[in-house]
């Protein structure tokens, strides 16, 4: 696709524009800009925000503070918070934001394909929260252990099913917005422009 926009681009455009179209990019990616309806943006702030949150504390502790008693408390409190987030954004979409939900008329416990993603996430920062809440209370008891045999499960569970669930949109969707911003630019884009108008009738 890269290389067919650059033969039929009318407009060449140079580093600093690609450059500044990548950044827009990033711009819009960070602020989940794709989505016009506020309680779905704000619902994927919460899950992107509190993932990568949850996910870069959980490097720390594993690979800075391998011990319990090293780890920093302000990690520690990091790490729930970026779980908490993900909870309250996860569970506001499956149960009142999923399309299928909204406009199709599927009961929220409805689970298709589609679903796989936010359910392993779901899953996962809850057995971790209850994990920790076990570990902590309860440490080296063989409830903790199961249930951070759980909390593995669903974690392994989210990053295997990556070619099968939403996950992979995470990578492939700014990509596809970046060359969708080059081609506009370039005047290579075989697209229509946007309606500002809409079309759609729903009874």
């Amino acid at each position: 696709r890269r290389e067919k926009s650059k033969a039929f681009a009318r407009n060449p455009l140079g580093s600093g524009e690609a450059i500044s179209l990548a950044v827009a990019t990033i711009a819009e990616a960070a602020v989940s800009g794709e989505f016009d309806k506020t309680p779905r943006r704000i619902s994927h702030l919460l899950m992107m925000y509190g993932f990568l949150l949850n996910m870069i504390t959980t490097f720390l502790m594993v690979f800075v503070y391998p011990t319990a008693a090293a780890t920093r408390p302000i990690v520690s409190t990091l790490w729930m918070l970026g779980a908490a987030m993900v909870l309250v954004g996860g569970l506001w979409f499956f149960f009142f934001l999923r399309a299928n939900v909204v406009y199709d008329g599927d009961p929220p416990w409805h689970l298709g394909r589609a679903d796989l993603f936010v359910g392993s996430l779901i899953a996962a920062m809850a057995f971790a929260l209850i994990w920790h809440f076990g570990q902590t209370n309860y440490p080296g008891s063989t409830a903790a252990y199961i249930l951070f045999g759980i909390y593995m499960f669903f974690t392994t569970l989210l990053f295997v099913s990556v070619p099968w669930s939403k996950f992979a949109h995470m990578f492939f969707k700014p990509a596809v917005a970046y060359q969708r911003r080059v081609e506009e630019a370039n005047g290579s884009s075989d697209l229509p422009r946007p309606s500002t108008q809409n079309f759609i009738v729903r009874s």
